[in-house]
């Protein structure tokens, strides 16, 4: 669950267009004229790493309350009070208003935080505007340009403790073992999906068959793994052994050029939204004909979503030259996907059951690690070990000055590292830091995200 935060303020403040900017796309309709915004907007916000629900709102009116913008007011009040946090915005140029000063009121009544952002402040005309908002009595405003990005890393950094706040109250807690692992198959076209699931739920519960392309929709159902080999430290931090589990079949996905089917291009959507709602994926592989580009096209799509990706080698009951096979597929991945080292590889087989046991433990070790955040004390000081054993270099005879590190999230785990000159970074040195937070961090086989940010502006800035 995420954090609600309501932005707040009269009409034609830039509230959409800030709206617009969080959620990184258009979802709001933007115009000079006042009273565009009637109903509440909701979208995904991801500041800097920084992940929360963002709420539009309409332009807050003093009016009756059976009126259009009596009514409007209604809805902002009602998405004030599920929020936890309220973005109240002025406009910076027009300077403050007695309307301001009626919504302060009101926001001080709600007792909920608020956050004062003083909007349309790229140039001297906004001055005046920043000075009178400290009447309002919310502390120092954040002068912000909502269209041009202006302040946002001001914001970040004001909205930081609040939403790691949240997160550690929720999101954030140790990972309850006890909540159901959503396990989604994917792969090629008869790769052995389906048989695998039945083989796990020891019943035909999906159709197979020798044709390629059975499976169409999605097919989601509820299963209990018993875990034989529990640890004796899960045991005490009271893991059961009887481990809930969602498993997600979905329809083959070939390569897109050889998709002409329009139900085809259906299910292979499907099986696309499945990978987003799904925590941990088996690319399931043919031992018969190996690893191939479809393949590693497939991983690169669970990583780019962000979700942890265990790769099977179905059909092991077959497969000629074992050995040899899982050895060159091992250097085939360490090769294709060198963006995520270690990924774990497991041979299985569906029609015998080969393997099973060992691949639901490799999703549920890889979920575990995929949701852990590092405490404080230790992300620093691997940073400043890391900088001191290899310190970025000077481009120009310029330094470039990495400053501090945060973990902004997990699941996937995320952080952002703030310095000067990062434009300048190159690639290789920030692949040689998520290589070090895999290895020294304990984040080795699962996506890590880097966002290397400059504390002024960093929407100028490059990832």
């Amino acid at each position: 669950m995420l954090p609600n935060i309501a932005i707040i303020g009269r009409p034609n403040v830039g509230k959409s267009t800030l709206f617009n900017r969080l959620v990184g796309k258009k979802l709001a309709l933007v115009d000079d004229r006042p009273g565009v915004t009637r109903d509440r907007r909701e979208g995904a916000a991801n500041l800097l790493g920084l992940e929360f629900n963002i709420i539009d709102t309409a332009g807050y009116e003093d009016e009756d309350a059976k009126s259009l913008p009596g009514r409007m007011r209604r809805q902002t009040e009602m998405a004030v009070a599920e929020s936890e946090l309220a973005l109240f915005i002025i406009d910076g140029r027009a300077g403050l208003t007695p309307l301001d000063e009626e919504i302060a009121r009101w926001l001080r009544g709600a007792k909920k935080p608020v956050v004062l952002l003083v909007n349309k402040a790229e140039g001297k005309s906004a001055e005046s505007g920043i000075l009178e908002s400290y009447a309002l009595g919310f502390g120092d405003p954040i002068p912000i340009s909502a269209e041009h990005g202006d302040g946002i890393a001001d914001l970040f950094q004001v909205l930081r403790p609040y939403i790691e706040s949240f997160e550690a109250a929720a999101k954030d807690e140790p990972l309850d073992e006890s909540a159901p692992l959503k396990l989604a198959i994917v792969g090629r076209p008869n790769a052995g999906k389906s048989t695998l699931i039945n083989k796990m739920l020891d019943e035909d519960r999906l159709i197979t068959g020798p044709e390629a392309g059975i499976t169409r929709d999605s097919i989601s159902v509820e299963w209990v793994w018993h875990d034989d080999a529990l640890s004796e430290e899960d045991k005490l931090d009271g893991v059961h052994p009887d481990r809930k589990v969602r498993l997600i079949d979905t329809a083959g996905m070939r390569k897109r050029a050889k998709v002409d089917d329009k139900l085809e291009k259906l299910s292979v959507a499907d099986a696309k939204r499945a990978i987003d709602f799904a925590e941990v994926v088996v690319l399931l592989l043919d031992a018969t004909k190996g690893l191939e580009a479809q393949d590693l096209r497939i991983a690169d799509k669970v990583i780019q979503e962000g979700r942890c990706l265990v790769i099977a080698i179905n059909k092991w009951d077959v497969a000629e030259g074992p050995s040899k096979l899982f050895n060159g597929i091992r250097s085939a991945l360490d090769d294709g996907l060198a963006q995520v080292r270690d990924v774990p590889l497991i041979a299985v087989s569906a029609f015998t059951g080969k393997g099973i046991d060992q691949l639901m433990k490799a999703a549920f070790n890889t979920r575990r690690v995929w949701s852990q955040r590092v405490a404080t004390g230790k992300l620093n000081r691997w940073f400043e070990d890391a900088i001191e054993d290899n310190p970025p270099p000077a481009p120009g005879g310029k330094r470039i000055k990495l400053r501090y590190i945060t973990q902004a999230k997990t699941r996937p785990p995320s952080f952002v590292i703030f310095g000067t000159r990062v434009d300048d970074l190159p690639e290789s040195y920030r692949r040689y830091l998520i290589n070090g937070i895999r290895r020294q961090l304990g984040f080795g086989g699962v996506p890590v995200r880097l966002i290397i940010r400059s504390p002024k502006n960093p929407f100028h800035e490059k990832d």
